[in-house]
């Protein structure tokens, strides 16, 4: 197993600002939103601390001022008490930038924490992709953030760059950098900081340069559209974009268009940029979030992900406390490479590096299944293969209809003639269906401009939560509501939002018994499976539909099994020699 620290936090922040030119100041009112007052603090402090580190290079004069050492770069903020980040390493400066962002600029612009022992891991994995087995080669083309916030995830490339050139010309190598490191983001403090970070790690080259000689440090990072088309191609594209749902104009939606299912997501965005982005023997490597494995949002990137490019790498980051804070959606390191290769390496991140599996490299449109753990290996490569699916054996899912926030009047805990009895999530807790005293104060529904035909569930079905507590032992917790349990709820009820139903399709007969399916959901191996799919609390009425099942000679004699015997044929059929 390998050692990877996780100790320092650091931020990509990406916001959209207008145009400014390279030599405008970075005042204060300029970035009243982006930037508050101790952010204005850190990057007050700079000057300060690009002092200490030019005096340490063994520079002195024009040297020890940041705005006239590197070419084109702004002045520093506007004249308020700096913070004190003496003896700050790159790294540590730009993760002092990012916690000092407030938590409401953050969350809006989808802005989060990664450590730097990651920022390093994901290099290592793009470098591994390119053929680079050494640590001590040269760039081997341009290397691009799209996003690049405070510029952590340039400094690894950048500096196993200027190892490999030690004993090169120092003119020629930083004539040459432009060429080969590249930081876009729209946030102009951050790019600002950004090319202060990647500048004082050029500081020693420039004392090997005879003084006459010496010329400003050229900019790495330049404000920009991370999402625009570019004219030069990267070799390896970088990033730990931003997130969020976000609305497309017409144009941008048509520019987009293959990628797009439903709704768009920003770091969708940015993996379908990054691939345009890339040449012919190009690397893409990304921290995002998981669900572009498995969600239906993402259906379309998926087919163009497995198009163009093969995943070579995937590890799973466990650990999120004091980096992620609040997110609840699984993270991942992805490592794309346009050579088409047939196995995908997963791991998982948790302070170290633990190999789980490799398994067939994804090729299609549905739920990339990969296991989160080294005992699911087998689960995650049978199901690769499996020709079916809950919805193609005849069974659809839906998401109750009732919003209970919108329908606040309507609840009540009395009943009456007019009452409907509501199905909560806290119903099917420990897979029995039962009242939860807790949800009894809004226990009946009244039904007031409601369309019955929507809201009413008047049949036997299957019940799932949709969502799940991280300490839950299961993911997949089932109920099936026979004619009998409907009955006794009074033949009819309405569910509540976080419960998905499972009903059949159409007019056919589906391939299994509502008993079989709901016996089978409640087995071990399908309850492992639904975790190598989906890496959040939640479970999507999309991701229960796409289950990989096996063929129909198989589901057919399930139908006359339960309990262990049950337990032990799903097992047998998810193993890649069952």
């Amino acid at each position: 197993m390998a050692s990877i620290r996780a100790d320092i936090p650091e931020a990509y922040p990406v916001r959209r600002l207008g145009a400014r030119g390279s030599r405008t100041p970075l005042r204060d009112e300029d970035h009243a939103e982006s930037v508050g007052g101790r952010a204005r603090a850190v990057l007050a402090g700079v000057p300060q601390w690009w002092e200490e580190v030019a005096q340490a290079a063994g520079l002195r004069g024009r040297w020890l001022m940041v705005e006239e050492a590197i070419h084109g770069l702004a002045p520093p903020p506007a004249a308020i008490e700096g913070a004190d980040l003496t003896g700050l390493t790159g790294f540590e400066l730009g993760a002092r930038y990012a916690a000092s962002l407030s938590d409401d600029v953050r969350a809006r612009h989808g802005r989060h924490y990664t450590p730097a022992s990651l920022a390093q891991y994901l290099w290592n994995q793009a470098r591994l992709s390119l053929g680079q087995r050494r640590r001590d080669i040269p760039l081997p083309g341009l290397i691009s953030d799209p996003a690049c916030g405070g510029g952590a995830l340039l400094l690894p490339p950048l500096r196993q760059h200027l190892r490999a050139l030690a004993g090169a010309d120092p003119r020629m190598t930083l004539a040459m950098l432009p060429q080969l490191v590249e930081g876009i983001d729209s946030d102009s403090a951050a790019v600002w900081l950004t090319n202060v970070v990647l500048a004082s790690e050029l500081l020693p080259l420039v004392a090997r340069i005879p003084e006459s000689s010496r010329r400003p440090l050229p900019m790495l990072a330049r404000e920009g559209d991370g999402l625009a088309p570019v004219a030069v191609h990267a070799r390896a594209v970088l990033m730990n974009p931003p997130y969020g749902r976000v609305r497309l104009s017409e144009a941008e939606r048509a520019r987009w268009d293959k990628y797009l299912y439903g709704h768009a997501n920003l770091y969708s965005l940015f993996l379908a940029a990054g691939l345009e982005r890339l040449d012919e023997k190009g690397v893409l490597a990304a921290l995002i979030p998981t669900s572009f494995l498995a969600g239906r949002y993402f259906t379309s990137l998926r087919t163009e992900l497995a198009q163009q490019v093969s995943l070579r790498d995937l590890t799973f980051v466990e650990e999120r406390g004091g980096v992620f804070e609040g997110v609840l959606q699984e993270t991942c390191l992805a490592t794309f490479t346009r050579r088409r290769i047939h196995r995908t390496s997963v791991a998982s991140a948790n302070g170290r590096v633990t190999k789980v599996a490799k398994v067939a490299a994804p090729r299609s449109d549905r739920p990339w299944v990969l296991p989160r753990r080294a005992d699911d290996a087998h689960v995650a490569a049978a199901a690769a293969s499996m020709p079916l699916t809950l919805q193609s054996i005849g069974w659809k899912v839906s998401t109750g209809p009732l919003v209970w926030n919108r329908r606040r009047d309507d609840l009540c805990a009395r009943y009456d003639e007019t009452g409907i009895p509501v199905l909560w999530a806290a119903d099917l807790d420990g897979g029995r269906l039962h009242r939860d005293p807790a949800k009894d104060h809004m226990r009946w529904l009244v039904l007031r401009d409601i369309n019955p035909d929507v809201m009413l569930l008047k049949e036997p079905a299957i019940l799932a939560q949709r969502t799940t507590s991280p300490e839950q032992q299961r993911r997949l917790v089932c109920v099936e509501l026979t004619p009998r349990l409907l009955r006794d709820w009074g033949g009819k009820i309405v569910v509540e939002n976080h419960v998905n139903i499972i009903r059949p399709k159409g007019s056919v007969r589906p391939l299994v018994s509502r008993s079989t399916l709901a016996a089978l959901l409640s087995t071990r191996t399908i309850d492992r499976l639904m975790r190598c799919i989906s890496g959040s609390v939640a479970v999507s009425a999309y991701e229960l539909e796409s289950l990989p099942l096996p063929d129909a000679a198989t589901l057919m004699t399930w139908e006359r099994l339960r309990g262990d015997a049950l337990e032990h044929a799903v097992a047998t059929a998810y193993r890649p020699d069952g």
